[in-house]
């Protein structure tokens, strides 16, 4: 915490913005942290409470407006380049969609405080085309409420966070020999993982030209469905003619009601 004193004293306000708009376009950077330092540093008289709160509002909704704008534009392309860090990207959307989705709107109140749901609502409000002034609305608020609560914590409980550096750092070496053997031990999970998962990444695709071939020639053999997610479905969407509805999110449950004697073709936005 002495560490984020200094730096606030000789770079303030500054190194809140970067740091929290950098957080707000999905880089891994503890937004958080430079709150709690600037509430701090604001409790000691290095900076302006009011100036730390406004700059760190401003940072938020500049970096969420960006993926709300590239959102709207990009659609799922976006959440997937997003997802890439995660070893199922496929899963990361919609699991993301789906807490958007349950929740409605008012997701964009709370985002900042789950982890990967706070990069991913911006753009997903976006590509459900949610009215701009509505989203600035919102996310205002939100971004108010996250800055407020983290400024609130850095203020109040600088001695305590001052106290607690000092002790942490009395055991430097210990902590450097738990960090490393964490870090190994959470990368070779993540090698794990990825390649426990890797035979779910090749995703067998069909042209459409191809598949209207079939569904001429071989109707009867053939079942079509359509899975997209209810954020981007209605009752009035358009679908390819013979073709059934199934929730995606729902998927494994609904597999089990499918025909096991044809070939089956899932489509989505």
């Amino acid at each position: 915490m002495n560490g984020l004193l200094t730096l606030s004293a000789h770079h303030g306000y500054l190194l809140i913005f970067l740091t929290v708009i950098a957080e707000s376009l999905g880089l891994p950077i503890p937004a958080a942290l430079a709150l709690i330092a600037g509430g701090a540093a604001a409790s000691t008289h290095v900076l302006n409470l009011l100036a730390v709160f406004i700059i760190a509002v401003l940072a938020i909704l500049m970096g969420d407006t960006l993926l709300f704008i590239a959102g709207r534009y990009m659609g799922w392309a976006l959440l997937g380049m997003l997802c890439k860090v995660s070893i199922n990207p496929e899963t990361c959307i919609l699991r993301s969609a789906e807490t958007f989705y349950r929740r409605g709107k008012t997701t964009l109140l709370f985002s900042k405080f789950i982890p990967g749901v706070n990069t991913m609502a911006p753009p997903l409000a976006g590509s459900m085309k949610m009215p701009p002034q509505q989203f600035l609305q919102l996310e205002a608020a939100g971004a108010s409420l996250y800055a407020l609560i983290y400024i609130a914590l850095g203020f109040v409980f600088h001695n305590f966070l001052a106290a607690l550096t000092r002790g942490v750092v009395a055991a430097s070496h210990a902590m450097e020999i738990v960090l490393f053997v964490a870090l190994a031990g959470y990368i070779g999970y993540r090698v794990w993982l990825y390649r426990k998962h890797s035979v779910y990444r090749a995703i067998p695709r069909v042209q459409v030209e191809e598949l209207a071939q079939r569904l001429t020639a071989e109707k009867n053999n053939i079942l079509v469905v359509d899975v997209r997610s209810h954020g981007y479905y209605d009752s009035y969407a358009a679908r390819i003619a013979g073709s059934i509805r199934i929730e995606p999110n729902n998927l494994t449950e609904e597999a089990k009601t499918l025909p096991k004697d044809k070939d089956i073709y899932l489509y989505c936005t």
